[in-house]
């Protein structure tokens, strides 16, 4: 085979060949580099149609660092709107006007429930299709003190949902859309925006007094991320600021199955779930009211559209966020969903500001399940830890009801996982300790004992099959493979396993 090659170019047909490959080589290198030649000229033409900024003919918009503009090309109607919002925001502007203007909330809200509505402070925190239409009716219903926080900008996917924004916003901020749109309809309303991104690091500031030193009268919370929505909603409870958050309106299609409710209560949706997980760890089990659908998933239902093969092919998917820790897949939302959730959050925010009666149907409560079963994991520990120290007493628990919440309510969806059962539930340990349960800190009269138990060690049965579980398990050493099937002990294992995820959340 090594004699071939040369034997081939040395024979006519051989010289042939390589004078036709090297005639190929030579006309696909001309064919290249007469387009990169090409293209560089059209590249070219294109930087010197570009005006220079010191040209005086045109007009050049600094982007900020989220690539958006804070500012638009006014025409003669912004200016005007502008104009009128400075002398009404002075006090140039007739009260007859605005009370004209607002007379059918005054006659609902008693001209005292209005009165406290227009001396109000609302921060509204994410301005896309929810945010923006509670704004709008906020403004509308006479809140004289607005602050938007949002780092996004209007996109022409926005257009569906978004309460104001037109095709001239399109690139503009959020912020600055409201404001340019809303001051057309209420010029009093005096707006503070922050371009900027919620996170817990500016959360004292983004939710402190606005510029006369008014601390907010109520927040808003419309953000569609995990991560900010979680730092905000714990801000607000540790601060006691009132506070409504709103749920996905994603993939939600009816109507009737929106309702405001607690926080501990929520279900059947997504983010809301997620959020609630998140927030039971950190020990708020209820406190929060939210809306939030209670419509399911089913056939023929929009979901959330999976992420095209081809872009996770291209590397690091977090990489296609607009933000870190930012949700990438597609969200599928019809138009008029937001719109509901946001008037149904500004209209829980307008009730609660003027004192007018709320009376939402209740959900069903579960603290004292919760606290029975907190007493019960310290029971538990505590006669486990006399199997290996006969003296032991006063021993801690580190388990709390949120814990319980967690992993009751949302991990093993209040269900027994050996049974299936939902009734008289209990959490305890799933394998017996080689050693004793216990850690100890200090000494003498200052020594405090605690138990080592962790979320992950603990799985959801009723009182009886528990009771069956600590008698064999614990006391009479049986293996778990002796009293479990196969199938019970992989569930077991699978949700254990989510567990010591979800730990990491909770300090």
């Amino acid at each position: 085979m090594s004699g071939y090659i040369p034997d081939l170019f040395s024979t006519p047909r051989g010289q042939l060949i390589t004078t036709a490959v090297v005639s190929g080589a030579a006309v696909a290198t001309l064919i290249f580099g007469f387009q990169a030649l090409e293209r560089e000229e059209r590249l070219s033409a294109l930087k010197n149609s570009i005006p220079s900024i010191s040209d005086e003919k045109h007009h050049t918009t600094k982007l900020n660092s989220f690539g958006a503009s804070n500012e638009t090309v006014e025409d003669k109607e912004d200016a005007r709107n502008l104009a009128l919002a400075q002398r009404a925001q002075a006090g140039d502007f007739d009260e007859e006007l605005i009370l004209e203007q607002l007379a059918r909330n005054q006659v609902f809200l008693t001209p005292e429930g209005l009165d406290k509505l227009r001396s109000s402070f609302v921060v509204v925190v994410g301005c896309g299709g929810v945010g923006s239409h509670c704004t709008a009716s906020l403004a509308r219903s006479g809140v004289s003190k607005i602050r938007l926080i949002d780092f996004d900008q209007v996109t022409l996917s926005s257009l569906n949902r978004h309460a104001v924004a037109t095709l001239a916003d399109v690139g503009t901020s959020k912020v600055h859309c409201l404001q340019r749109r809303l001051m057309a309809i209420t010029p009093w309303t005096q707006f503070d925006l922050r371009q900027q991104k919620f996170d817990g690091d500016v959360a004292a500031e983004l939710l402190g007094p606005f510029k006369d030193g008014q601390k907010p009268d109520f927040i808003v919370d419309a953000i569609d991320n995990i991560e900010t929505k979680v730092a905000l909603l714990k801000y607000c409870y540790d601060n006691k600021l009132p506070v409504i958050s709103s749920m996905g309106a994603g993939c939600k299609s009816d109507p009737t199955k929106i309702i405001i409710g607690d926080i501990g209560n929520s279900t059947d949706d997504g983010l809301s779930r997620a959020t609630r997980k998140r927030l039971k760890l950190l020990g708020i089990t209820k406190g929060i009211p939210v809306v939030y659908s209670t419509e399911q998933s089913g056939e023929g239902k929009a979901e959330l559209l999976p992420l095209d093969q081809a872009e996770f092919e291209k590397g690091s998917v977090g990489d296609l966020g607009v933000m870190p820790n930012f949700r990438v897949r597609i969200l599928p939302v019809l138009g008029t969903m937001p719109a509901i959730f946001g008037m149904t959050t500004a209209n829980h925010v307008i009730l609660s500001i003027t004192g007018y009666p709320v009376d939402y149907a209740p959900a069903k409560g579960r603290d004292k399940m919760y606290d029975s079963i907190v007493n019960y994991v310290q029971s538990s520990e505590e006669k486990l830890a006399r199997l290996f120290e006969p003296d032991m007493i006063g021993l801690r628990s580190p388990i709390t009801a949120g814990d319980v919440a967690f992993l009751a309510e949302e991990l093993y969806q209040a269900r027994s996982v050996i049974t299936g059962i939902p009734t008289r539930l209990m959490l305890i340990r799933w394998r017996r300790p080689e050693t004793i349960n216990v850690s100890v800190v200090g000494e003498g009269g200052e020594v405090q004992k605690c138990s080592t138990i962790r979320l992950r060690d603990l799985v959801c049965m009723t009182k009886d099959e528990a009771a069956r579980h600590e008698k064999q398990i614990f006391k009479a050493g049986v293996k778990l493979e002796d009293l479990y099937d196969k199938e019970t002990i992989a569930r077991v294992e699978k949700k254990m396993a989510q567990a010591a995820e979800y730990e990491k959340f909770r300090w």
